[in-house]
């Protein structure tokens, strides 16, 4: 079993920016927007009547069970894209099917080039193995929008290569569930106090809003939380972050550089004032280094802009 690291945002491109053709530079509108999509997309590419190109890719690479019945792909399992022209490149779109193990690399590629995670949750249940479904967007040039997109399923696909059969695990070292933490340095990092229950270290961050006109707060669930199980030496840390649109991406991307593993990204509620959107994660690793990843997500979070 291999030792906690911190695992950094993908840094390069299967088709990089820097390294594409200088002709995919161009001004997008003024070009061919099937031809820039093709190119740096290397996948087939359909034109719709409003002017959309649009590209999939079926997962048939692994077979799929539904409450005990064969899910094959056409039912569910396909991940695509959608370009949308717009000033300056285009608007993209796109949901694509993700197995647990593939889920941090296909994230990574996303925010390493260019584009947004909006969404990461479940279509299915009795799934086997589990179906996820991480859904994508982004403004920009169309050849870096696309190669984007590629680079995500290329991600993907890495994974399949190394592991044909999704595996059921981050890997690396498990916790003891049993062992105790010292909330101190802990409670140094984060600024707060927790609390402390079945040897779980316990801290939550409670924000306002409103719902349908009236004014809620942490206790009617609107709170950032983070739970500190194991040892000091080695811990594993949950929870929620509850963010604005615009606290999204900088939250998404503070954690993964810290190594905290993305594993679902959705909305509570409907009619809030403002929409808020809850991040749910998992990390393991020192105690100390596990905190200080949720306290940089949170400052990344407050900075403005």
């Amino acid at each position: 079993m291999k030792p906690f690291h911190k695992t950094m945002l993908v840094g390069s491109l299967a088709l990089s920016v820097a390294a594409m053709p200088s002709h995919l530079h161009a001004q997008d509108n003024s070009g061919n927007l099937e031809a820039l999509v093709f190119e740096a997309s290397h996948a087939t590419v359909t034109m719709t009547e409003d002017g959309v190109a649009r590209i999939g890719w079926t997962r048939d690479d692994v077979e799929v069970m539904v409450d005990g019945m064969r899910l094959d792909p056409p039912a569910g399992l396909g991940s695509w894209a959608a370009f949308k022209p717009v000033d300056g490149g285009v608007m993209v779109m796109g949901d694509t099917v993700v197995f647990e193990d593939e889920i941090t690399a296909a994230m990574d590629a996303a925010l390493a080039n260019g584009l947004s995670v909006t969404a990461l949750h479940n279509h299915f249940i009795f799934d086997d193995p589990p179906v996820y479904f991480m859904h994508i967007g982004g403004h920009g040039e169309t050849a870096r929008m696309a190669a984007g997109v590629k680079a995500v399923w290329d991600a993907i696909k890495e994974v399949r290569a190394a592991s044909p059969t999704p595996r059921r695990s981050f890997g690396g070292m498990t916790p003891d569930a049993d062992g105790t933490i010292n909330a101190a340095p802990l409670s140094d990092t984060l600024g707060a106090e927790p609390s402390i229950g079945d040897g779980v270290v316990k801290y939550t961050f409670a924000r306002q809003g409103r719902m349908h006109g009236i004014d809620i707060g942490g206790s009617m669930g609107l709170t950032t939380w983070a739970a500190f199980s194991g040892t000091d030496d080695l811990a594993a840390v949950d929870g929620d972050f509850i963010m604005t649109e615009d606290e999204v991406q900088p939250v998404l991307r503070a954690l993964r550089q810290k190594g905290i593993h993305i594993v679902a990204l959705h909305n509570h509620m409907i009619g809030g004032e403002p929409m808020f959107y809850f991040l749910h994660y998992w990390g393991v690793g020192p105690a100390k280094e596990l905190a200080a990843a949720i306290a940089a997500a949170r400052n990344a979070q407050a900075e403005p802009g």
